[in-house]
Formats: C-alpha cells, sequence, structure tokens
C-alpha cells in the first residue's frame, strides 16, 4: 500500500475549496478528509507537545477508516533548538501525547525534521543518536534537507542510527538533497513541499507564499511515478502534500492517489470546483454521502 494524504487539516483557506460552507452538526475537518485519504501528517506537534485526549479524539474520527494512519511531527524543541537537559522530560510528554495512536496502532511513523541549515557533522550525529535514543521503539522518519547528510558518510550515519530517509521535494539549489538517494530504513516517505522557487528563497515570504504551488499534471504523473519506486525498496510508503495553500495539497493528493490506484477517486464537490482540471481523476461524492 502507498498512502496518500496532506499535512494538516486546519487551514483557513481551505473553506470553500476543501470544506463545505455548510456543515452539518459535529463537522470535523480530520473525519471529512478521512473519508478521501488514507494518512495525515500532524503539524501541530511540531509547535506544541501533543496531549492524548486529542490524540483518542483523532483515533475516533476516523476508526471507520481501519486502513488509516496518523504520521506525527516531532516537536521542533528536539530538532531547531538547543540540546538540554529537559529533553528527557519532554521525550516523556510526547510519547504520552502519542499514545493513543500506538495503543490504537493508528501511527504510521514519527517525523523529525531539521532546518536547511542542519548539515552532516559530529555534532548533528550526536543530536540524532540521542534522539533515537530517547525514542527507540518509535518509528522515526528523518527529513533533512542539507545535501551533506546524502554523501556516503552521512547516509552512514543516517542507516547506522536505524533511521528512514524521508524523499523530499522542493525547489531545487545546490545544496538540496538529491532527487533520489539510497533507501535507509523500513518506511518510505516521499513529502512534498511544491516547488515556488521565487519565494522559497526570498527572506520575507511568509509560509502561505513558500507553499503557493500547485503541481503540475505531468509532475504529478513524475511524482506517482517516483511513489512506485520508493515503495518497490521499503516495507510500507506514504506521500504527503505540503503544499498546502488555498487547498493545493488536497487537489494534488487526489491527483496522486489517482494515478497510483489507476481509475478515478472520491472528491469533494468544492475541491472540484476550485480545481476544475482534476475533474477527470475524481469521481464527486455529494454532502448527502459524506454525511
Amino acid at each position: 500500500m502507498i498512502r496518500v494524504g496532506p499535512a494538516g487539516w486546519s487551514y483557513a483557506d481551505w473553506e470553500g475549496r476543501v470544506y463545505p460552507t455548510s456543515k452539518p452538526e459535529g463537522f470535523h475537518p480530520l473525519a471529512f478528509l478521512a473519508r478521501f485519504f488514507d494518512c495525515v501528517e500532524i503539524n501541530s506537534s511540531f509547535y506544541a507537545m501533543p496531549r492524548p485526549e486529542h490524540a483518542a479524539h483523532w483515533v475516533q474520527l476516523v476508526a471507520a477508516h481501519p486502513d488509516f494512519r496518523f504520521l506525527v511531527k516531532l516537536n521542533r524543541e528536539f530538532t531547531h533548538g538547543s540540546v538540554p537537559d529537559a529533553w528527557v522530560g519532554l521525550a516523556e510528554e510526547y510519547r504520552r501525547g502519542i499514545d493513543p495512536l500506538l495503543r490504537s496502532r493508528k501511527l504510521g511513523a514519527v517525523l523529525a525534521q531539521f532546518p536547511a541549515s542542519f548539515a552532516f557533522g559530529a555534532e548533528g550525529v550526536r543530536r540524532l543518536g540521542r534522539i533515537k535514543g530517547l525514542f527507540p521503539d518509535t518509528a522515526l522518519v528523518l527529513e533533512v534537507r542539507h545535501a551533506s547528510w546524502f554523501a556516503p558518510p552521512g547516509l552512514d550515519a543516517i542507516r547506522g542510527l536505524s533511521y528512514s530517509l524521508a524523499y523530499i521535494d522542493l525547489p531545487p539549489a545546490w545544496n538540496h538533497p538529491p532527487e533520489w538517494h539510497p533507501p535507509t530504513g523500513p518506511i518510505g516517505y516521499l513529502r512534498l513541499h511544491g516547488r515556488n522557487t521565487e519565494q522559497w528563497f526570498r527572506r520575507d515570504s511568509g509560509r502561505d507564499d513558500k507553499y503557493d504551488y500547485l503541481y503540475a499534471e505531468a509532475e504529478v504523473e513524475t511524482l506517482a511515478d517516483k511513489a512506485r519506486r520508493i515503495a518497490s525498496v521499503h516495507d510500507e510508503t506514504s506521500v504527503v502534500t505540503n503544499n498546502h495553500f488555498a487547498g493545493k495539497a488536497v487537489a494534488n493528493a487526489l491527483e496522486l492517489r489517482s494515478h497510483l490506484l489507476g481509475k478515478p477517486v472520491p472528491a469533494p464537490s468544492e475541491i472540484v470546483e476550485a480545481f476544475p482540471r482534476i475533474r477527470s481523476r475524481v469521481r464527486i461524492e455529494g454532502q448527502q454521502s459524506l454525511f
């Protein structure tokens, strides 16, 4: 199985483009997305520690979908902060927060996303080793954006620490990862950030500016082929669309699912109205069948 889903679900600019403007009582965006996708990446855990009551609620919301999985970002204290003694307590808090996902077998992986400035070296390897030591039984996927990790010394360190190394798609640059790298670990993870080169490297660009990119149909087809290649060398594979602005992640994720399954896939009418080109790749589900 190759799972496909978007990164996150709480975006104001998805209203009326992904989610219906008229919602039934009890509507929740996660339950809505689970009707169309088989995974979702949780971004909130990067900014704040996950809470077990929230995770338990998420499990309930997707209970009707046994194959659905959560991909959870590791908190930024571990990847972007200093290396304090408080890490042990933070790791315990984080594990408690995602425990309902583990117990329900809904956790696909924990994603450790590092900034582009995180280059290969002894200090970086020690940080990765410490994180692995704090989460020894957790399926960890590593996202590094500096090319130095993809040469043999860096790859050997990642492989030795038992991380699964993510494949990422983002605007090209001399220090960005290569298009392909040898597999490490059992989990295949393709993360799509878009290719908005003009905004990506501008210091004054905001989050929405950088991720404002709709993959072209030919690019989607190429990415589907890449997902198949990744799946051929990993035990399980997830594709996450992070080009979230204005629902573009959802439109591209639906196209990817259609390519991978070789048939039209269910889609909400709002996304088809917002992105008419995907009409041939989907079958529209009306609100009556959705709720």
